[in-house]
Order: structure tokens, then C-alpha cells, then sequence
């Protein structure tokens, strides 16, 4: 298989070449093993979905079988590349890292489609030591006091003023970016762009705020868990 495949590559027989079941199960094998490699890793220390995971674990199966069906045949070469540029993932927010893996698992599909299958193991395992290497030191992590403040009180308190002494003793900087009223306008729900002063004391500042609105709910959070965030 290996050798027909890289063989056909520079040749200028346009014949498509022609695997058997078995070869094409080893390719398939090899995929199968390298994904989940890939999606295993990507999981650790990420907030990675179920569905981001099955698709890093699938798509070298997908784009190896698509090479193998269009190899040697431009026009379809051309569609396939098409359609792969078209590719959206709309469930949920993907990361920079997300596409990184998605990319990996693409690549290793190319690999075995290609007969490549060693290329893609020396692949995977290299890129995914870098990034659990590079995850396990936190590298490019900020580590910052910015957070998402959602905060409900009841219509009685002074949102301007009930919690002013409390964002100067425990912010540095503190906005309130929404207020939006609830349940018949009996309670308001505020929101509130902040960045603490000291994280270590994030939950000293979350019980003072429940005193001040009678331990009604109260949720802060990163910005970036924080941006599609309804309270």
C-alpha cells in the first residue's frame, strides 16, 4: 500500500490506485489510534467538548478515506479541498489550541490517506508533546484578576451605592456594564466588569456581597467564560 500510494503521488498514470479492504482497515487502525491520542491530550487541562472530542477522533478517518477516493483525480482534489474550507463548528466557541488539534487531526488523515502512516505517528507524537509540555508549564497563561461579576439585589437596595466600599476594598478597577430588572421588577440583576485586587481572596469579597443582597444569587467569573453569559 505504502509503496503504490507514494509511488502514484509522482507518477503520471492518472489511474486511480487501488487498495484492498485489508489495507484500507490498517489505514483506518492507525487513524483510529492517532485520534484518540490527539483527543485525549487536547482534553487535558481544556474546557474541550464532547463533540470537539469525537471529531478529533474521527476527522483522520474521514479525510483518509476522502484521499483515497480522489487520489490521482484533480477535480475532485479540488472539491475536497473546498468542502474542508467550508468546515464550520458552531456548538461551541473553539479555542486557538481547539483548532491546533483539529488541524493535527486533519494532517494525520492526510498522512495515512498518503500511505504516509509513520510521518503521522512521528507527527502526532511530537506536536502533542510540545503542547503537553508547554500546558503542563502554563505557558502564555496571564495570570489576571479580571473577572465577570453578576450580582441580583433586591428593587429596595441602592445599586449606585450598597456595594461601593466593598469594590474599593477588593477591586482595583470595577464597572458596572448592565442592570437589568426580574420577577415582576422586584429584583435587579446587575452585572459588573472587575478586576480583584487579590484572587486568593475572591471568596471573602463573594460572602461580604451576600450579606449586602440578602444571599440572592451572586456568580463571577472569567471574561471569557463570562461574554454569552445571561444572569
Amino acid at each position: 500500500m505504502l509503496q503504490s500510494l507514494i509511488s502514484s503521488i509522482f507518477s503520471t498514470n492518472n489511474t486511480p490506485v487501488t487498495v484492498s479492504v485489508g489495507e484500507y482497515l490498517i489505514a483506518i487502525g492507525a487513524a483510529l489510534v492517532l485520534g484518540i491520542l490527539i483527543a485525549l491530550v487536547g482534553h487535558y487541562k481544556s474546557r474541550q467538548t464532547k463533540s470537539l472530542s469525537v471529531a478529533l477522533v474521527l476527522l483522520p478517518v474521514i479525510v483518509l478515506t476522502m484521499i483515497l477516493l480522489v487520489n490521482k483525480q484533480f477535480g475532485a482534489g479540488l472539491a475536497v479541498a473546498g468542502a474542508f474550507s467550508l468546515m464550520r463548528f458552531r456548538s461551541a466557541p473553539v479555542t486557538a489550541r481547539d483548532m491546533v488539534l483539529l488541524a493535527l487531526s486533519i494532517a494525520v488523515g492526510l498522512c495515512c490517506g498518503l500511505g504516509f502512516v509513520g510521518i503521522a505517528a512521528i507527527l502526532t507524537v511530537l506536536v502533542l508533546a510540545v503542547l503537553f509540555i508547554l500546558t503542563l508549564l502554563g505557558f502564555g497563561e496571564v495570570k489576571s484578576g479580571r473577572r465577570v461579576l453578576n450580582i441580583v439585589i433586591p428593587e429596595s437596595l441602592n445599586y449606585d451605592e450598597v456595594f461601593s466600599d466593598l469594590f474599593e476594598k477588593y477591586t482595583k478597577s470595577c464597572e458596572l456594564i448592565r442592570v437589568k430588572t426580574t420577577n415582576m421588577g422586584s429584583l435587579f440583576k446587575l452585572r459588573y466588569a472587575v478586576e480583584l485586587r487579590d484572587v486568593s481572596k475572591e471568596k471573602e469579597f463573594i460572602d461580604e456581597l451576600r450579606v449586602r443582597n440578602g444571599n440572592l444569587e451572586i456568580s463571577i467569573m472569567k471574561p471569557e467564560q463570562g461574554g454569552k453569559t445571561e444572569i
